[in-house]
């Protein structure tokens, strides 16, 4: 485990694994592969190149490994490699957003079910939701690549797969429809969101991050984006984007209010809060919190809402 000699990540959450500087001794001890992407930067400290999709897989690999216990961990080519410490708040805060309903008490256990919205192929959020707290999860994806993927990886690490179940999304303009039946009940919902409306502008968005990566070398500035965490199709952009793809999981949330608790989903771009937030209430949320986040050095947000009124939040059992 890293000491906390090390520069802390006060942007993150308290219970984040990563709020101090990789130990990269220890994650080469535990993924050998890891050694040949790591480099010195110009303030003598190690560190990977963040614009190389391999070296971030591998970082991921070794990350999983030394701090989740998940052995068996890969993603084919050109799928979402996201960045495990922004993951892993998410999951922190839910358990934050749980407690305040539950006496101050961070559930814990395979009784609190959360549904992931598009899961994709890397399947991080039960894995790391499962670890940390216990919790069991149903992935949802349209992609039936991604979900094998995931399902590869419950089965290379058999502690997860009583805790773990997928299901295909079949009609992609649905989101909880053909998911949720009448007979579940979800603690939470969890979704990072299509951010882009279009193909194109998912890839400008890719070139953007690529070059804001290497902005200190200018002479050799990207023209053709190379996904550093990678991403496609449903997993960067959809019609209408992130601000279309909330505003159907809100209309349609509506349709289940008694069978989740709590329904969240980040929100990457402020300007689209306002909007949300009306939508809300014309579906007549009963509670609706906002909870501030850091990703590196992007800023977001969690945006969760509930149906029941204060007396069935107060029947619900967290156990």
């Amino acid at each position: 485990m890293t000491t906390k000699t090390n520069t802390e990540k006060t942007n993150l959450h308290p219970r984040n694994q990563h709020r101090f500087r990789y130990d990269f001794k220890l994650l080469i001890e535990n993924s050998p592969a890891l050694k040949k992407y790591i480099s010195i930067n110009e303030h003598k400290i190690e560190t990977i190149d963040f614009s190389d999709p391999e070296a971030v897989k591998a970082l991921n690999k070794a990350l999983l490994i030394t701090n989740y216990d998940i052995k068996n961990w890969d993603i084919p080519a050109n799928y979402l490699c996201p960045p495990i410490p922004g993951r892993a708040d998410y999951i922190h805060y839910i358990a934050d957003l749980l407690a305040s309903s539950n006496n101050g008490i961070i559930p814990k256990g395979n009784v609190i079910q959360g549904l992931d919205i598009g899961i994709g192929a890397n399947c991080i959020y039960p894995l790391i939701g499962n670890v940390e707290y216990g919790w069991s999860f149903v992935g949802t994806d349209i992609d039936e690549k991604a979900l094998q993927n995931c399902s590869d990886i419950i089965e290379n690490n058999p502690k997860l797969i009583e805790s773990i179940s997928l299901q295909q999304q079949t009609e992609s303009r649905f989101i909880f429809k053909n998911i949720i039946t009448p007979e579940d009940r979800f603690t939470f919902t969890i979704c990072n969101p299509p951010f882009h409306k279009s193909e194109e502008e998912a890839t400008k968005g890719s070139l953007r991050k690529v070059n804001n990566l290497e902005s200190r070398d200018v002479a050799n500035k990207a023209t053709k984006p190379v996904l550093n965490f990678g991403g496609h199709n449903a997993e960067l952009w959809c019609e209408g984007g992130e601000l279309g793809f909330i505003t159907q999981m809100i209309y349609e949330s509506a349709k289940y209010p008694m069978q989740c608790f709590w329904f969240t989903t980040l929100v990457s771009k402020q300007s689209h809060l306002s909007s949300i937030y009306k939508t809300l209430n014309k579906v007549n949320a009963a509670m609706i919190k906002t909870i501030d986040m850091a990703q590196g050095q992007k800023n977001s947000r969690i945006i969760a809402w509930t149906f029941l009124s204060e007396g069935q939040q107060k029947q619900w059992k967290f156990e």
